[in-house]
């Protein structure tokens, strides 16, 4: 077998590029791609070594460490396993217990981009993208001497790099959220504002830039057969980080001035309209995927090639993602068909083990932009939706089903008491579960047209997940 190693000088490798939030997504996704960039640029391209850091736990910093930052993709392709190793992160290193600390580094005149995979829910804002200024993290990055949130950590190296008069670094969000740049950069302001620094919040608005991004690549949790696999291609040497991918990447990001890896080396492309890929891929992917999750679940199917496989859920999700969360995405119909044949192709791909409960965390963060977005503009159209009908019903299941201990998938939303607490509340009565969820503006953002309709359907469906076989209830929805 075929394996794929860096073709430049690990030991030359400089840092020039700063990553919140290291894990699976990020090394088989920016880490790729920029080691691509360097071997492009050989040289010059050794500049563009990453400092990675977690956010939360120090395991996966540890390993890395201990593994001179070295480890293996594995690129899971439906007929065999490309395996390459990955060096372009220069650096590991753990929030807690980093000396001299993330701001420090990113004020470092090296420092030229920092890039971000936190989740949607680590960078704590409202349905409306704004920060969130109750959140408890945030609260608490107010008062601490080293912030430990997102908007935190980028509000003080950006004071830093103010006082210290030097150019500030491009600041790449990579999660997926709507105008993640747009956003980003208001919770930073919005964060400086909070802190009484509205002179700072206005300087990081007019001198720093925050494009928008556009990532995609399935990337599933490493398993022990991940490890195995790595194990015996690279003859018996141990590698306690792999990280398993799908072949499919993709990177849209917003043009931006100043200096840059050759990421186009990698199939990275640079424009003027993310939005267009964005909403294309928040609603026909991302949003594709949680009706799989969340209803393949309760149907007993526990990854996303199971949910896709079963022949009416199937069927309910490439309708949905065709008919309703193509609402507003700006390509042709014909692009729209070829999209949508791929999306479904990837998500069929048997060597992907994309576990439902791994898709449906943080369902409350996501909501908003990857399913109430279309469905407003489908019932502002006239449009039926049937699809988000039964996906909102779904993910109210889950939290029913959790409250009452009954729910063999794990659950993790930052709104978890409060949602749960919603469903023990209201046990029995599926209409007030399902108004109670859909009155949290916070998730959902103001009424949808025809409200009460819409939660009565919720609440209709809510009561048939409940009452009947998911089986029979998908094998009707079908149709």
């Amino acid at each position: 077998m075929a394996i794929h190693q860096p073709r430049f000088d690990l030991t030359r490798l400089r840092s020039g590029i700063l990553h919140l939030g290291c894990g699976n997504f990020h090394r088989a996704h920016q880490v790729v791609a920029t080691q691509a960039a360097i071997e492009a640029d050989k040289e010059n391209g050794l500049r563009w070594g990453i400092t990675s850091a977690t956010m939360r736990r120090p395991d996966l910093t540890r390993q890395l460490t201990r593994q001179d930052n070295l480890y293996t993709l594995l690129t899971r392709e439906p007929e065999g396993t490309v395996v390459s190793i990955i060096g372009a992160i220069a650096e590991s290193v753990f929030l807690g217990d980093d000396r001299p600390g993330l701001p420090a580094r990113l004020a470092d005149r090296r420092t030229r981009i920092v890039t971000l995979t936190v989740t949607a829910s680590g960078y704590h804002l409202t349905a409306d993208g704004r920060l969130d200024a109750q959140a408890d993290d945030i609260q608490a990055d107010l008062v601490r001497d080293t912030p430990h949130t997102a908007p935190g950590v980028l509000t003080a190296g950006l004071e830093k790099v103010r006082r210290q008069g030097s150019a500030p670094p491009v600041v790449l969000c990579c999660d997926n959220l709507s105008h993640n740049g747009r956003t980003l950069r208001r919770a930073v302001t919005d964060f400086a504002s909070l802190r009484g620094d509205d002179r700072l919040a206005e300087w990081i608005a007019q001198h720093v830039q925050f494009p928008d991004t556009m990532v995609d690549r399935i990337v599933p949790a490493t398993t022990p057969d991940d490890i195995e696999d790595v194990r015996r291609a690279l003859g018996d040497v141990e590698d306690a980080a792999p990280v398993p991918a799908e072949p499919w990447f993709q990177w849209v990001i917003g043009n931006f001035e100043g200096p840059r890896p050759c990421w186009e080396a990698h199939g990275a492309q640079f424009t003027s309209d993310v939005a267009t890929f964005e909403r294309a891929k928040l609603q026909m992917l991302n949003g594709t995927h949680m009706i799989l999750a969340y209803i393949g679940a309760l149907a007993g199917l526990p990854t996303i090639a199971d949910a896709v496989a079963d022949p009416a859920l199937g069927r309910i999700a490439s309708r949905f993602m065709r008919e309703e969360q193509s609402a507003g995405v700006a390509f042709a119909s014909d692009d729209i068909a070829r999209y949508a044949d791929a999306l479904m192709t990837r998500f069929r791909n048997p060597a992907i083990v994309h576990r439902a409960d791994r898709i449906g965390r943080n369902g409350s963060a996501k909501m908003a932009a990857r399913v109430i977005a279309p469905m407003r503009a489908n019932i502002e159209a006239g449009r039926p939706t049937p699809g988000a009908i039964l996906l909102i019903a779904g993910w109210i299941r889950w939290f029913a089903l959790h409250e009452q201990q009954a729910l063999d998938t794990a659950l993790a939303d930052p709104r978890a008491e409060t949602l749960r607490r919603i469903c023990a509340e209201a046990r029995h009565d599926h209409h007030a579960q399902a108004k109670a969820f859909l009155e949290m503006e916070e998730v959902f953002g103001p009424p949808l047209p025809r409200h009460e309709y819409h939660a009565a359907e919720i609440a209709g469906m809510l009561r048939r997940l409940t009452e009947e076989s998911v089986t029979a209830v998908l094998c009707d929805e079908a149709g």
